[in-house]
Order: structure tokens, then sequence, then C-alpha cells
């Protein structure tokens, strides 16, 4: 499972990892900083929007393991 730094205002620490792979995206885990409380959402991205993501920099990959709560 890979996860991704989201582009985000001041220094919040949002991220997403991949849970599963399909034929025409992805299922995520969405994990935003919400003034000291996480926010969790499981969510559905298409391969085409993921792409257009990285290509942007909206995206980051993460090169270090993250711990992932909740």
């Amino acid at each position: 499972m890979k996860s991704y730094t989201l582009k985000s205002i001041g220094k919040k620490t949002d991220y997403m990892t991949i849970i599963r792979e399909m034929e025409d995206g992805y299922v995520v885990k969405i994990v935003r900083d919400l003034d000291g409380y996480q926010d969790v959402k499981t969510d559905y991205i298409s391969r085409e929007l993921f792409e257009s993501c990285l290509r942007t920099g909206y995206l980051t990959e993460i090169k270090e393991k993250i711990a992932i709560t909740a």
C-alpha cells in the first residue's frame, strides 16, 4: 500500500493511502488533520484523476512508512 501527502494550506498533515487497486481506479483512505482530531474517510478515485493529481503535485508519494491510526 502506497501513501501520498495531499497538498494543503498551512502545515497540515493530510494524507491518502491506497487500500485497493481496481481496473479503473483505486479505493483510498483519506486522513485529514482537523484542529487536533482526524477525519478518516474511505473513498474511490478514478485512475485518470489520480494520475492527474500526481502530475500537478496535488499528491506526493511518501517514501517513509507512516503509522495509520483509526
